[in-house]
């Protein structure tokens, strides 16, 4: 997939401790240990390079924290477990939309009219180790995927599941 193709994205990401985030203008918030997916947009010039960027920050190799889930990525406990895109179309709202409700309110949708674009995994599933919670949400996020560019109708766009830390 080269640099330019555009699209919406959501990182699902394995934040293996308790953390407090101090998260720009929505202030300090405590996240527990568990599964959490973010959903946003590679809509520019760069496209899917800014999940790239994203990658390099939860390595600890990006300090600038200009997004909110900078701060997430930026927290040492957080991985990349995979990314779910979909690739030509935009349809972050609409994906962010059917993942399950999000533990902070406004967290990556300042410009937009969504609760939120961080959602998290069902904690009411004690059984369920990380993998399990990872798997669990991954598989929500492909779905989501998948409903919102079948409700596009645009033909030529893609879903697609890539690992967490591989470079584009």
């Amino acid at each position: 997939m080269s640099d330019a193709a555009v699209g919406s994205y959501t990182l699902v990401v394995d934040l293996a401790e308790d953390a407090t985030l101090s998260a720009g203008a929505l202030g300090e918030h405590r996240l527990p240990a568990g599964a959490y997916a973010y959903t946003g947009s590679a809509l520019g010039a760069g496209g899917f390079s800014r999940v790239d960027r994203h990658r390099r920050t939860a390595r600890g190799e990006h300090d600038v924290r200009h997004w909110h889930v900078d701060y997430l990525l930026g927290h040492p406990a957080a991985r990349i477990d995979r990314v779910v895109r979909s690739v030509g179309v935009d349809v972050e709202c609409a994906v962010a939309e059917r993942l399950p409700a999000g533990p902070v309110d406004g967290f990556g949708a300042s410009d937009c009219g969504c609760p939120s674009h961080l959602a998290t995994g069902d904690r009411d599933e004690g059984d369920c180790d990380a993998d399990e919670a990872l798997d669990a949400l991954a598989e929500r996020a492909l779905a989501a995927h998948e409903a919102a560019v079948a409700a596009s109708d645009d033909p030529n766009a893609t879903v697609e599941v890539v690992a967490g830390d591989a470079e584009e």
